[in-house]
């Protein structure tokens, strides 16, 4: 597998070093924002393009969809042609996809520019955290830094509906994607300046026979996720869809176990604590996305809130991700993954409850409640998964460890929006908080989940 260049950036003084790691946050910043800030604009969205839920889940799951599918690969590319060179094309992609997205004249170039900026986020995210371990070579600096890299995201994720409701109501729903351009102008210029060039000491051999298949497979999920409803589950065409989710699935596990350098290294995924650590992200991203989407489209069809309002209601979700994503740091270098995850598993579970019977006059302050509860759990839960995936391996496997751990995020989010979009999908307003229920009980089950997965995280030594 790649590993790292630890050499590549000699002589770089500590402030070029905590520089190049604002560089790089930023950018991921812009790539959790941009999965998340679309989600309250969605209504606004809806009714520009005369589009249904179904199609808005379409707009939010091109991006991560592709965004989870193509990680791996572009970190593989990064290696093999320049970190630094790879950044910056993923920058002008993203920046591109997200004008043609702000101009798009119809649901279908919007659901394809956003594609194109899931291929550009792509490009970012493990590329700009590989800039980060090759700049700090002391552990302890780099634990600091990728501690910070985690907050960064959390953050990122939770602010979205924030930022998104405050420019849909301002300027439209175009502004969403208008936003980026301005980001990326000063990315590029601080990358062009403060990020030097490295590459990976080994570099894989692309594998586009795993890469075709995961993309076959990842897409084939969703599209039956989010049109299953509209086609039958028991019907001719949904048949097939199982059928090809089940064939190109099997002929990716059949590839990857074949290659001696596949995609993904599924010998991984015998060891217990590394294959529970993947699904406890899944399952973290799953109850985020399902509750944001279904937060918005409730507030903004069912309560009649304007999209800045529906935006404001996420702020104790942000508030609680800000504050514990750096402390669950903190925990977890103490006192190991299990007691963060503890918190994370709890506060989620009790987060997705206190919706659980939600109609269409609840007291707004028992949704701000479980608003705050998700954000508390989704701040204590990313740095003991991230924890938890890679304890115990060598470090030559701790790069592919963490990329799978990445993708396994974009398809919770990619999941989370088609079943929650799929659970609403031509509901009338008046029966939306009814039909919302079995979601927010979805978000209950997560949270259970990480409890399973806590259970399993407990430290064990690194081998040699």
């Amino acid at each position: 597998m790649t590993t790292t260049s630890l050499s590549a950036q000699p002589g770089l003084g500590v402030r070029r070093r905590w520089t190049v790691l604002a560089v790089c946050a930023l950018s991921m910043f812009l790539v959790g924002l941009d999965t998340t800030i679309v989600n309250v604009g969605l209504p606004a969205i809806g009714e520009g393009l005369g589009v249904g839920t179904r199609g808005l889940a379409w707009v939010v799951d091109a991006y991560t969809v592709v965004l989870a599918a193509l990680l791996i690969t572009s970190g593989a590319m990064a290696d093999r042609f320049g970190r630094r060179r790879v950044f910056r094309i993923g920058l002008v992609v993203f920046a591109a996809a997200s004008l043609v997205c702000a101009v798009a004249p119809s649901l279908g170039v919007l659901i394809a520019a956003r594609a194109v900026q899931g291929v550009g986020a792509s490009m970012l995210s493990p590329v700009a955290l590989a800039i980060v371990v090759s700049t700090m070579t002391d552990p302890r600096e780099r634990a600091r830094a990728i501690g910070i890299w985690a907050s960064v995201f959390g953050l990122s994720m939770a602010v979205g509906p924030v930022t998104g409701g405050a420019l849909v109501e301002a300027l439209g729903w175009r502004s969403v994607f208008w936003i980026n351009a301005p980001v990326v102008v000063a990315a590029l210029v601080l990358v062009a300046v403060f990020v030097p060039e490295s590459h990976g000491q080994r570099t894989r051999r692309p594998d586009l026979p795993g890469q075709v298949l995961l993309v076959l497979a990842l897409g084939a999920s969703v599209w039956m996720l989010i049109e299953g409803p509209r086609i039958g589950w028991s019907s001719l065409v949904a048949a097939a869809g199982y059928a090809l989710v089940a064939v190109t699935t099997a002929a990716f596990v059949r590839v990857e176990t074949r290659r001696s350098e596949p995609l993904m290294d599924l010998g991984l995924f015998r060891r217990p604590a590394f294959t529970t650590a993947v699904l406890g992200a899944v399952a973290v991203f799953i109850a985020l996305s399902t509750a944001l989407l279904l937060n918005t489209l409730y507030l903004q069809h069912a309560r009649g809130w304007t999209p800045f309002a529906a935006g404001l209601a996420a702020l104790p979700m942000a508030l609680g991700a800000t504050l514990c994503a750096p402390w669950a740091g903190s925990l977890v270098g103490r006192l190991g993954p299990r007691r963060p995850l503890l918190l994370a598993g709890a506060f989620t579970a009790a987060g997705g409850l206190c919706l659980a019977g939600l109609g269409q006059d609840t007291d707004i302050r028992l949704l701000l409640t479980s608003q705050l509860l998700l954000g508390i759990g989704f701040g204590f839960a990313n740095a003991p998964l991230t924890n938890a995936a890679i304890s115990g391996l060598p470090a030559s496997r701790t790069g592919v460890a963490g990329a799978l751990t990445s993708t396994a995020r974009q398809v919770g989010s990619a999941v989370g929006v088609a079943v929650a979009g799929a659970l609403v999908a031509g509901v009338e307003a008046d029966g939306l908080a009814r039909a919302a229920r079995p979601g927010w009980l979805l978000v209950a089950a997560c949270g259970l989940f990480l409890l399973g997965v806590a259970r399993v995280a407990a430290p064990v030594r690194r081998e040699a």
